[in-house]
């Protein structure tokens, strides 16, 4: 039988990043971890895939461009709600973490996971009891950052809607959201 005319078996896995060596450094990890990865660096992209692979995982970024890697884990829950979807991000808060597993991520990774962090994630059927809570409570200024993607989460990501809601010039509000969160 010629080779060719075999059915990948491999478990099909989108990966949605806008972060381009990351994601193709990532993509190759997870292909050599037995995964048929296709890779997205946009919403529109990611959808499209999404209909035409019908993936049994998916990886996305929160931030991927100037859109909402939450939008897309709405859309994808909504065409399969059999994906497991993971929310990968760099910009880790509390608002966003809960946003993401209440629209249908079934875990959420800071960047940079690894290739093995990412499988487990996908594979972890429970919550983990064990996990210890934190014996400080959060400084000022990431209560302050909290804040804000709480209500830019509230506003989709609009970030003028979210400046006025705040009343906060909408320079200002870019800026703040523009740094690495704060350590507790």
């Amino acid at each position: 039988m010629n080779k060719e005319n075999i059915p990948d078996q491999r478990p099909v896995l989108l990966l949605v990043d806008d972060d381009e060596i990351y994601c193709e450094v990532l993509a190759g990890a997870l292909t050599k971890r037995n995964y048929a990865v296709s890779v997205a660096h946009n919403l529109s992209t990611a959808l499209q895939l999404a209909r035409d692979t019908e993936p049994e995982y998916a990886v996305v970024d929160l931030r991927i461009g100037t859109e909402s890697g939450l939008e897309l884990v709405k859309q994808l829950a909504a065409l399969d709600e059999n994906t497991r979807i993971i929310m990968l991000t760099g910009y880790a808060s509390v608002a966003t973490a809960v946003e993401s597993i209440k629209l249908g991520a079934v875990h959420y990774l800071t960047k940079p996971a690894t290739a093995d962090e990412v499988v487990a994630a996908l594979h972890r059927e429970e919550g983990d009891a064990s996990v210890e809570p934190s014996q400080q409570p959060l400084s000022v200024k990431r209560l302050e950052w909290e804040h804000l993607q709480r209500v830019l989460t509230r506003h989709d990501g609009n970030i003028s809607a979210a400046a006025r809601a705040l009343n906060m010039h909408r320079r200002t509000l870019q800026r703040k959201l523009a740094k690495h969160p704060v350590k507790g």
